[in-house]
């Protein structure tokens, strides 16, 4: 469908390579440049704001970056991704997630997917909320009568990190298992047996929902703890036929779940065009519909409708994933950075980097281009990371002071919800931090600056000379601030678009193939071998 071009033939590249080789300002002279703050205007939109003015780069690097983007036919790779065209190459598979967000207003064939698609997402949405809708009221009830207290959803991967992550993000908006306010939703994947007994010990059977979450229904570690979830419930009075009251499939091999006793209307499916990894908007996302209720899940996927709109019509160098995707490229292939920091500083965002990191590694962890040919460049970074004042008292001393350069994308919130007498303080407090460890890798502190101060700390002018270079920090480390004016349903979705696009953004650019993972393919068949 495309053909592969190796990017650094592209003038765009040549042009940055040229860049990059020659003498670059410090980052602190950067920021003391006239114009500088007009970067921080460069993309906003969706209740999301990036601040890029500590990365590495100027407006000519900056535009020569956007000529990168077009020459590499990031725009017309992006339209043939939402028409549904095979741009899984190598699986001859289209690459819809996005047609699970639905389109705004669109019915039928106005959908760029068409009506086929855009009738049997809508079909699987309705039927995904109105199930969570009627357990959340108790409608739907157990083999006993009674309404579930508790949902276990058992998967792992793609089936897990999503769900997971976003039923932490909105825990404002989960209920936590009151009579007719909805159940407590936990969490399941690592087939290790204290993952599954620590979580269902403390459950009622007789209360508890049982979901199983695998698109081909026959994944190792997800069948190994479906089996002893099943047996909890056989042991604890729930047996036979009254099993299936507590029991739920999503799946895209529904023939499976059935045999496996499943009932056809607990079951929920997905197709071979959604990636695990990005499966949350799919009926995988049925665990956050419970949690949240479907109103909020239904806003949640109109945060990524909106990031979606966002990244088809902004231009370039305004775009919000299509700038994160440009920064890291720059950092990655020109600057000569192998790994990729990401920061969150709200508490509730603490899954969010494992969920990118299998997005970003899964999806462009790869060495071979569309055509086949090995990569003449560096492609996926080593993506890390976590909360980010806790890392401050860990990992940060790297940043600051170790031989390796690690950009950062620091992930803030503007304003605080929490109904707590201090939560104003609580949130400046983080803010002000994140604010700090940007300004602070990007400045360091010369040796000059770093004498007056061990001297003005009331040190002899021996001692501080013999501390200046353990105290001095070399700096000019890039970063980025993505600032949500608010975390809620609808701007987690648009973050998690957001970050679906970079990732798009930088695989077009390299000529690989984001969609398909053989890596893991090969381990699953590795296991599946030595069991014989």
């Amino acid at each position: 469908m495309f053909s592969s071009v190796n990017p650094t033939t592209l003038p765009a590249w040549q042009r940055l390579a040229r860049l990059a080789a020659a003498p670059q300002p410090h980052l602190r002279e950067r920021l003391r440049q006239p114009g500088r703050e007009g970067l921080q205007a460069a993309a906003e939109g969706t209740g999301i704001r990036l601040d890029p003015t500590r990365q590495a780069f100027d407006a000519e690097t900056l535009a020569v970056l956007a000529d990168l983007a077009r020459e590499a036919g990031v725009e017309a790779r992006r339209e043939a991704m939402f028409r549904g065209d095979l741009i899984n190459t190598s699986e001859r598979r289209a690459v819809l997630h996005v047609a699970l967000r639905g389109q705004p207003g669109a019915t039928g064939n106005a959908a760029p997917w068409g009506s086929e698609i855009q009738d049997m997402v809508q079909h699987e949405l309705r039927r995904v909320c109105d199930f969570a809708e009627r357990v959340r009221a108790g409608d739907v009830t157990s083999s006993t009568g009674q309404a579930f207290t508790d949902v276990v959803s058992i998967g792992i991967g793609g089936s897990d990190l999503g769900p997971r992550m976003a039923t932490e993000a909105l825990a404002p908006w989960c209920t936590g298992g009151r009579a007719g306010q909805g159940p407590r939703v936990h969490y399941v994947s690592n087939p290790d047996a204290w993952g599954v007994y620590a979580t269902l010990r403390g459950l009622d059977p007789a209360s508890t929902l049982l979901i199983v979450a695998s698109k081909t229904f026959t994944t190792q570690e997800t069948m190994t703890n479906a089996a002893t979830a099943r047996r909890w419930l056989d042991d604890g009075g729930v047996s036979g036929t009254a099993q299936s009251a507590h029991l739920v499939a999503i799946t895209a091999a529904p023939d499976l779940s059935g045999a496996a006793g499943y009932p056809a209307e607990h079951t929920f499916t997905f197709w071979d065009w959604v990636g695990g990894r990005y499966s949350v908007w799919s009926a995988l996302g049925l665990p956050l519909a419970l949690a949240i209720g479907a109103a909020a899940f239904r806003d949640f996927l109109a945060g990524g409708q909106a990031m979606d709109a966002h990244f088809r019509t902004a231009p370039l160098a305004r775009n919000l994933p299509v700038m994160l995707a440009l920064s890291g490229i720059w950092n990655r292939n020109f600057l000569r950075c192998p790994t990729q920091l990401l920061s969150c500083y709200p508490s509730r965002l603490a899954r969010f980097t494992p969920f990118v990191q299998q997005m970003d590694m899964e999806s462009n962890g790869k060495r071979t281009r569309f055509d086949g040919q090995p990569c003449d460049t560096d492609t996926g970074p080593i993506l890390w990371g976590g909360l980010g004042i806790d890392g401050q008292h860990a990992y940060f001393q790297l940043l600051h002071q170790g031989t390796h350069r690690v950009p950062v994308e620091f992930i803030g919130v503007e304003t605080e919800d929490t109904p707590l007498p201090l939560a104003a303080e609580h949130h400046r407090v983080v803010n002000l931090n994140l604010r700090a460890q940007a300004q602070a890798l990007a400045e360091g502190r010369d040796a000059a600056t770093t004498l007056q101060a061990l001297l003005a700390e009331g040190l002899s002018d021996a001692q501080a000379r013999a501390l200046v270079s353990q105290r001095s920090f070399e700096g000019n480390v890039p970063s980025s601030i993505l600032w949500l004016d608010r975390l809620d349903p609808h701007r987690l979705g648009a973050l998690i678009a957001l970050y679906e696009h970079k990732v798009f953004t930088q695989a077009a650019i390299w000529g690989i193939n984001a969609y398909d993972q053989w890596g893991v393919e090969l381990g699953k068949t590795m296991a599946r071998a030595m069991e014989r």
